[in-house]
C-alpha cells in the first residue's frame, strides 16, 4: 500500500447543510453546518448527548438527517445506503471478526468487492506495513493486545482505501499510555495515506494532540470551529472556555473588582502566576490578592486553587521546574498575589454567542 501524496488543500471532502436529526420529539442534532477539507484530521469534540456520534452517523449513512444535506466530494449522499459511499468507519469496539485470522480480518472488504487475488495480496500486505503489524498475518483477534486490535481495525478500513475514514472513539477502551502512543501513530498514519480522517473524541487532549482542526459540539450544535491553538487560546463561548482545556471564569463583583468591568471573563491556568502579596503589578498586568485553598501535586506540575479575597476562585498551574512536592504542598493556606497580563483575559457572552478575536483583552 503506498503513501498517498496530501490532497491539495481547500476543495470540500464532506459537506454539512444545516443538519437535522430528530428522535420523536428529541432534536439530536439540531442544525449544523460544516465543511472538511480533503486530507484534513478533523475532530469532532464533546461530552456524551452533544450530538457528535450522531453526526458522524449521519456522515456514514447509519443513521438519515431529519432535515438537511450530505455532501461527500460534492456528491450528494443524504439518501445513499452505507455501501455505496466512500467511506469506512473505525468503531470503538473494533468489530473484528473473532474467528478469522489477521489477514482475513483485514482482506474481509477485499474479498466481499471480489478484488482480484494478487490485487487483494498487494493491499492486504501494504496496509498491515502502514500499521506495522505485518508478521501477524496469522493471529486472531484474542491474541493481541488492544493497540494491536485497533490497529488491526485501521488497517481494514484502510484497506478499501476509502477517500473518507470516520472514527468513533477508537481509542476508548485502551489504557491511558497506550493511548497516547495511538494518539501520535494515529496523527502519522493519517498523514502518511493524505486521506481525510473524521474523528470523534470526548477527550479534549485527542482533539488538541490529532486534529488541523477542532468542531467542539454542545447540545446538538456545533459552538466553535478553529484549530487546537484558536480553540484553546479564543475560547468564544463560555461552554467552549469549559470544556477545552481547565478554564477559570470571573463573573459578577469579582469581575468587577478585578477586570474593572462587568461580564464573565475567563484566563488560563497556566497564564497565571503566583506571586507574594505585597509583590508590585505592572500596568500592563490584572492581579488579584487571595488565599491557596487546595494543592493538587501532579508530578511536573502543581494546580493551586486560589480562594480570591473579591470573591470566587482561580485555578493556577505552574510547572515544577524546581519545586519539590513537599515545597509545592506546603503553600496551602498562604496569601498569595495572582498576576496575568491583560491580553490573556477573554471576555465571554455564553453559549451560543460567539465574539471577535482578542475581544475583552484590553478591558
Amino acid at each position: 500500500m503506498t503513501a498517498a501524496s496530501p490532497p491539495a488543500r481547500g476543495a470540500p471532502s464532506v459537506t454539512l447543510e444545516h443538519i437535522v436529526k430528530r428522535y420523536g420529539d428529541v432534536e439530536a442534532v439540531a442544525g449544523v453546518d460544516l465543511e472538511i477539507a480533503d486530507g484534513e484530521f478533523f475532530s469532532m469534540l464533546g461530552p456524551s448527548g452533544s450530538g457528535k456520534t450522531t453526526t458522524l452517523r449521519m456522515i456514514a449513512g447509519f443513521e438519515t438527517p431529519s432535515e438537511g444535506r450530505i455532501l461527500l466530494h460534492g456528491r450528494d449522499v443524504t439518501g445513499v445506503p452505507p455501501f455505496d459511499r466512500d467511506v469506512n468507519t473505525v468503531f470503538q469496539d473494533y468489530a473484528l471478526f473473532p474467528h478469522m485470522t489477521v489477514a482475513q480480518n483485514v482482506a474481509y472488504g477485499l474479498v466481499v468487492r471480489r478484488t482480484p487475488s494478487a490485487e487483494r495480496e498487494e493491499r492486504l500486505a501494504g496496509a498491515l506495513r502502514m500499521v506495522r503489524l505485518d508478521g501477524f498475518e496469522q493471529r486472531r483477534p484474542g491474541q493481541l493486545s488492544g493497540g494491536q486490535r485497533q490497529r488491526v481495525a485501521l488497517a481494514r478500513a484502510l484497506v478499501n482505501r476509502p477517500r473518507v475514514l470516520l472514527l468513533d472513539e477508537p481509542l476508548g477502551a485502551l489504557d491511558l499510555k497506550l493511548r497516547e502512543e495511538m494518539q501520535i501513530e494515529l496523527k502519522a498514519i493519517q498523514a502518511a495515506v493524505g486521506i481525510t480522517f473524521i474523528y470523534v473524541t470526548h477527550d479534549q487532549e485527542e482533539a488538541l494532540v490529532m486534529s488541523d482542526r477542532i468542531a467542539v459540539f454542545n447540545g446538538g450544535r456545533v459552538e466553535q470551529v478553529g484549530s487546537p491553538a484558536d480553540v484553546y487560546e479564543h475560547p468564544k463561548t463560555t461552554f467552549v472556555a469549559g470544556f477545552v482545556g481547565t478554564s477559570n471564569l470571573l463573573k459578577g463583583s469579582a469581575a468587577e473588582h478585578i477586570i474593572g468591568t462587568e461580564g464573565t471573563f475567563t484566563v488560563r491556568p497556566e497564564k497565571i502566576r503566583l506571586a507574594e502579596p505585597n509583590d508590585p503589578v505592572a500596568e500592563h498586568e490584572h492581579s488579584a490578592l487571595g488565599r491557596v485553598k487546595e494543592v493538587v501535586y501532579l508530578g511536573a506540575d502543581t494546580r493551586y486553587i486560589v480562594a480570591l479575597d473579591a470573591g470566587g476562585e482561580l485555578i493556577v498551574t505552574q510547572q515544577n521546574l524546581q519545586a519539590s512536592s513537599m515545597e509545592a504542598l506546603a503553600a496551602k493556606g498562604r496569601v498569595v498575589r495572582l498576576i496575568w497580563q491583560r491580553q490573556h483575559v477573554l471576555s465571554l457572552k455564553g453559549s451560543a454567542t460567539t465574539l471577535g478575536e482578542g475581544e475583552g483583552a484590553e478591558s
